[in-house]
């Protein structure tokens, strides 16, 4: 079985959407599925410096990358236009036996739809979130108005819509797209054990043995919810704890969250670390003591089953997607998007410690059982084997 996967970028200034197909294509190597990503050399602002126009060997993943339009203009450049990309599909699309496409509002998600329904080739649609609720009232009136003349159509010639989680099924069900559609979370590969990960990470930043670390671990971006978890943080000074943020943004974002912190006291006790990967990543991610991520909107936050994974309780909101895996299995919090139910879930934590270790330990189980690579890309083969075979599929796997 030969799969084409499409998406728009694969850098990682792109956040956990871009790791998460990598790692997926991988995955699907293992279970006999010859599995390729053609995508553009995007790399936010810049370009990554690959060969383009060919098929190689990235992160030990088959890619073919082609080149990004590159204006001045940030819309544009964001839009990922990219003609070659446009050639080589008209030519060679009819050689995979099915295309699944990741993200949407691209030129090459967009364009590769178009393709397949004028050659007949079936697809699948990952929307990666793009289609729930709070991402379509960000640009409201272009998003609106490029899913009904062009998206809505390209969407619906699909055989199968593909959701990480329940709650983005359902806030998409409210489009009235009627695909068939299935949900099945993205998996992770369960990280080697670093034991001397904590005692790394306190002789780092010369932080005290016995002091609890609450990390964030993200991009910068607005949808993150850091205008609620840092004036939270400033009401517990009177706790002994340390704050680590990692993640880069915007420059007029970083320095927003930098007035942030000094604003609400925290600029003493915090380490702005940026962006972060490999071991200082893992050193980071199982040497913290707890785990934050307070967005507006996270359709799965790959970081959250990261650090759930290594045994790390973590504290969510409710419009993060695996709130309701974390709720109802006791592995963490979620209050609601409020500075004071999150100061208080918090200050919980704080009195609480030995609770929180036991979180961590049900957490490292479950996502041992429910979220390995392994299983999810298996349930992935699948489906793909059933599309093609014109199959009846549950909505839910």
């Amino acid at each position: 079985m030969k799969v084409l996967h499409i998406i728009p970028s694969i850098a990682k200034v792109r956040g956990g959407t871009s790791q998460a197909v990598l790692d997926m294509v991988k995955a699907l190597q293992i279970t006999n599925v010859n599995a390729e990503i053609a995508t553009t050399n995007d790399d936010g602002d810049k370009l990554l410096d690959v060969p383009l126009g060919k098929r190689i060997s990235y992160n030990h993943v088959p890619v073919w990358f082609f080149d990004r339009f590159s204006p001045n203009i940030k819309a544009i450049r964001e839009y990922a236009f990219a003609g070659e990309l446009t050639k080589w599909l008209w030519q060679n699309i009819s050689q995979y036996e099915l295309v699944h496409i990741h993200a949407l509002f691209s030129y090459p998600s967009t364009m590769t739809m178009a393709i397949a329904r004028w050659k007949n080739i079936p697809y699948i649609v990952t929307p990666h979130g793009l289609l729930c609720e709070w991402s379509l009232q960000q640009s409201t009136h272009r998003k609106q108005t490029y899913l009904k003349v062009i998206e809505k159509a390209n969407l619906n010639g699909s055989q199968m819509l593909h959701f990480t989680s329940e709650k983005e099924q359902q806030e998409v069900s409210l489009l009235g797209l009627h695909k068939p559609n299935f949900v099945l979370p993205l998996g992770i590969s369960l990280p080697n054990k670093i034991t001397d990960a904590r005692q790394r990470l306190r002789q780092q930043f010369n932080i005290p043995r016995d002091e609890p670390v609450i990390l964030f671990l993200s991009r910068l971006h607005s949808k993150k919810g850091l205008e609620y978890l840092i004036p939270a943080l400033g009401k517990l000074i009177h706790h002994r704890f340390t704050f680590i943020l990692a993640g880069n943004g915007t420059p007029d974002y970083e320095a927003q969250i930098e007035s942030l912190l000094v604003s609400h006291g925290l600029r003493d006790r915090t380490f702005v670390v940026g962006f972060v990967e490999g071991q200082t990543k893992d050193i980071l991610m199982q040497g913290s003591d707890l785990f934050v991520l307070t967005s507006h909107s996270e359709n799965f936050a790959v970081s959250v089953l990261e650090s759930l994974a290594v045994g790390v309780p973590v504290l969510v909101t409710p419009g993060v997607a695996l709130a309701s895996v974390v709720k109802q299995n006791q592995l963490g919090y979620v209050p609601d998007l409020d500075v004071t139910a999150i100061a208080q879930a918090l200050e919980d934590y704080l009195n609480n410690t030995q609770i929180a270790q036991n979180m961590g330990e049900q957490a490292r189980k479950l996502i041992s059982e429910k979220y390995t690579l392994e299983k999810t890309a298996l349930q992935m083969q699948q489906i793909y084997q059933s599309i093609l075979q014109k199959e009846f599929l549950p909505t839910s796997v």
